[in-house]
């Protein structure tokens, strides 16, 4: 019989792929890597993931190692709200509408932050909150904000259908 902790790990593990693609579409040179240290980090800190939902733990800590390895190659500016997408990782990793590319670099770094958070990574805005460590409360206006800044940048350009936007737009 496995032990306790492993069973509970099993279920971090699970979220192995979601931490590989954080860290690939915010540019990482090596995601595999990334997500690998993560892992190694919640074994290390397992009494610390929390049971109910890990996946803001993770991505906190994905954060923090995208971070650490940035500021060691000297890569890219750290925000105080999260990873800024360097704009040519972005381009070359994610094939998006070209105005809908264009009017996420146009967006604050905690913004794109927010949206992506709850769109690519499919987190609620809870989840997001935590992630970030910041209150839920706080979390949502910035994604409201996010939203309509977004929504008016591409309304200004006229170019992308409404169809486009929906799953961007959702209130959560």
């Amino acid at each position: 019989m496995r032990g306790s902790a492993e069973l509970r790990f099993s279920a971090v593990f699970a979220h192995l792929a979601l931490l590989v693609a954080y860290a690939r579409r915010r540019g990482a040179a090596d995601p595999e890597a990334i997500a690998a240290e993560v892992m190694a980090i919640a074994w290390r800190r397992l009494c610390d993931v929390p049971v109910d939902d890990p996946r803001p733990w993770l991505i906190a800590t994905a954060r923090n190692v995208l971070l650490a390895e940035r500021r060691k190659h000297g890569r890219a500016e750290a925000s105080l709200d999260g990873v800024d997408i360097a704009a040519e990782d972005v381009v070359s990793l994610i094939d998006l509408d070209p105005e809908l590319d264009g009017a996420l670099r146009r967006l604050s770094a905690s913004e794109r932050e927010a949206l992506l958070l709850v769109a690519w990574e499919d987190l609620s805005p809870s989840a997001a909150a935590a992630s970030l460590g910041i209150s839920a409360a706080a979390f949502r206006v910035r994604l409201h904000r996010a939203r309509r800044r977004l929504a008016a940048d591409l309304a200004a350009r006229r170019r992308l259908a409404p169809s486009h936007l929906a799953h961007w737009m959702e209130e959560s």
